[in-house]
């Protein structure tokens, strides 16, 4: 009766692709050394795969921030700095809000029920004893499930490619304060989603900064180096936003003046 199926069949992933997860895994478990070369010729060798995949596949994990080149294009994994974090986290935090506001809006209760689900995977994991492993691949799930909530396709592209630059600090923040392996992760992400199903769109704005800065705030202890000014600014209490403000017109007077 249809010349063309419901549904279609699942999309075979590619060599590349394949590579390129197998490689991004190994990095974000710590197989991989931060500043450790990486050679295209060993590693083809250790996949059983040419180097052509290996290739493309070190091209993305550098477009996601996992890999960098180094001189005469030698490829070696990322040492995320202290600048990589406050940038990781200003483009995180205009992008969840983004996502927050659109899934108020959009969400299904298909998505809804999935966030459950992860907020009770962390309530069993938290009585049995979450790891820091665990901590950062529920986080991540549960936050991968919002941006899909939103409905926005250039949003969940953009959240990707953030996603394992996240992961790597999310975890940082796991293994310095086991506090966050327990109830404040259960309870940051379960008011997210109570404020989600209220379609409340100014709580669920409120309730993701704070969750997000609560995040950064115990993350940053790893990083010694000062925050930059506009860092300082953004994070800010809203009655200092005017002094914030004078802070990034300094900033921006000096820099002009170079």
């Amino acid at each position: 009766m249809f010349n063309t199926p419901l549904i279609a069949p699942a999309r075979k992933r590619t060599l590349t692709e394949d590579v390129t997860e197998r490689l991004r895994d190994a990095i974000l478990h710590g197989h991989f050394a931060p500043g450790q070369p990486l050679s295209e010729e060993q590693l083809a060798r250790r996949l059983a795969v040419s180097r052509g995949p290996v290739r493309e596949a070190l091209q993305q994990l550098e477009r996601e921030g996992l890999v960098l080149s180094g001189p005469n294009r030698r490829a070696m994994v990322a040492r995320l700095s202290r600048r990589d974090l406050e940038q990781v986290y200003s483009l995180r935090l205009a992008l969840e809000r983004l996502a927050v506001q659109y899934a108020v809006r959009y969400a299904q209760a298909t998505d809804l029920a999935a966030m459950e689900g992860v907020v009770q995977a962390m309530q069993e994991a938290v009585a049995r004893g979450l790891t820091a492993r665990e901590a950062a691949d529920l986080d991540i799930a549960f936050h991968d499930l919002l941006y899909r909530a939103a409905q926005h396709e250039r949003l969940y592209e953009a959240w990707s490619s953030l996603k394992s630059q996240v992961y790597i600090f999310l975890l940082s923040r796991n293994v310095a304060d086991a506090d966050y392996r327990g109830q404040l992760t259960i309870q940051g992400h379960a008011q997210i989603l109570e404020s989600l199903r209220a379609r409340d769109e100014a709580r669920a704005l409120q309730t993701i900064e704070e969750h997000l800065l609560a995040a950064y705030s115990r993350i940053v202890k790893n990083y010694p180096a000062e925050e930059s000014p506009e860092m300082a600014s953004l994070i800010a209490p809203p009655t200092r936003a005017h002094n914030g403000g004078t802070r990034r017109a300094r900033h921006s007077s000096r820099s002009s003046k170079k």
